[in-house]
C-alpha cells in the first residue's frame, strides 16, 4: 500500500470510513468486523469514525466502539493503525443530526470517546462541523486544549471553508494537520479547501468520495467518463474515482465508506492505480 502522511504520521493512501457500519441500513456486527480486517489486510492504516455515528439515542458511539472491537479482535500487529475521531455532531435517535461545539461538550466528548477507543491518546480529534451557536474560535481552542494536555496526538477540523482553515491553523499554532470536507466527482465545492490544504501542506480526507452510500455503487452510471476508463484498465468505475483523488494532490487521502469486505479491497486497490494524463483530462 503506498502511503501518505497526516502530520508527521505515515497512513496508507487510501483510508476506512466507518460510518456505514453503523447508521441506516447497516450490516451486522460481524460483516462490519471484517470489513474492518479486509481493511487491515489490504494495507489500510487509516480509520475514520466520530461519536455521532450511531443509529440509537442510547448507543452514542457505536462507531468508535466497533473499531475497538475490530482492531482487539484482528490477528496481526495493529500498533501502526491511525484511528481518526470526531467530535461536536450529536443523533437524538429521529434520524436527525444536531450540533453542539461548545468547549465543554467538545472536552466531554474527546473523553467519552478515549474510553470507547481505549486510548490513552486519540491519534487524531477533529472538530466535526461547526456550530453556529458557538464562536468558532471558543471550539477550536478546546481542541486546542486537548492537544495541550496530551488527551489528542493531532487536530483536524472538518466541514471547514477557507477563513476556517486558516483560523483553525492559527488557534492551533500552525499544528492543524487535516481537514475533512465532502468532496467527490459530483460535489466539488470544496475544490478550494483543497488548494489551500496543498499550499500549506495539510492533509485533505474527503468525505464521501464515491459520492456518497446512495450513489457511490452507481458512479459508473452518474460519471460515464469514469466507466470509460475503467473498462479500458479493466477495475471498478470506484477505484478509478479513488485514483482521480489522488491525483488531484499528494496531501489527498480518500477514506470512502464500506460496510463489505468486497468493497474496501477493491478500494484499497486504488493506491495502486496510477492514472495517465489523457485519463485525468478526460475524467476532469
Amino acid at each position: 500500500m503506498k502511503t501518505r502522511h497526516i502530520g508527521d504520521v505515515e497512513v496508507s493512501a487510501i483510508g476506512l470510513g466507518g460510518m456505514p457500519m453503523s447508521i441506516e441500513g447497516r450490516p451486522d456486527e460481524e460483516r462490519s468486523i471484517r470489513t474492518i480486517h479486509a481493511a487491515l489486510d489490504a494495507g489500510i492504516t487509516l480509520i475514520d469514525t466520530a461519536d455521532a455515528y450511531h443509529l440509537h439515542a442510547d448507543e452514542v458511539g457505536h462507531n468508535e466502539s466497533l473499531i475497538a472491537r475490530a482492531l482487539a479482535s484482528y490477528g496481526g500487529d495493529t500498533s501502526g493503525v491511525l484511528v481518526a475521531t470526531k467530535g461536536g455532531h450529536l443523533r437524538p435517535g429521529d434520524g436527525s443530526w444536531t450540533l453542539n461545539s461548545s468547549p465543554e461538550y467538545l472536552k466531554q466528548a474527546c473523553e467519552d470517546s478515549l474510553k470507547r477507543l481505549g486510548v490513552d491518546s486519540i491519534g487524531l480529534y477533529q472538530h466535526h462541523r461547526p456550530d453556529p451557536k458557538v464562536p468558532y474560535a471558543d471550539s477550536i481552542g478546546a481542541i486546542r486544549d486537548l492537544l495541550d494536555a496530551g488527551k489528542i496526538r493531532m487536530a483536524g477540523i472538518s466541514n471547514a471553508n477557507p477563513a476556517q482553515i486558516r483560523e483553525a491553523r492559527e488557534i492551533l499554532g500552525g499544528r492543524l494537520v487535516s481537514v475533512q470536507n465532502q468532496f467527490s466527482p459530483a460535489f466539488r465545492s470544496s475544490e478550494p479547501e483543497l488548494e489551500l490544504c496543498t499550499e500549506l501542506g495539510i492533509a485533505f480526507l474527503p468525505w464521501s468520495p464515491l459520492g456518497g452510500i446512495s450513489r457511490a455503487a452507481e458512479l459508473g452510471g452518474h460519471a460515464a467518463a469514469f466507466a470509460a476508463v475503467a473498462e479500458r484498465y479493466g477495475v471498478s468505475p470506484q477505484r478509478v474515482c479513488l485514483a482521480w483523488h489522488l491525483a488531484k494532490s499528494p496531501i489527498t487521502v480518500p477514506i470512502p465508506g464500506a460496510s463489505r469486505p468486497e468493497s474496501i479491497t477493491d478500494s484499497a486497490a486504488a493506491a495502486d492505480l496510477v492514472l495517465t494524463a489523457d485519463d485525468l483530462a478526460e475524467i476532469s
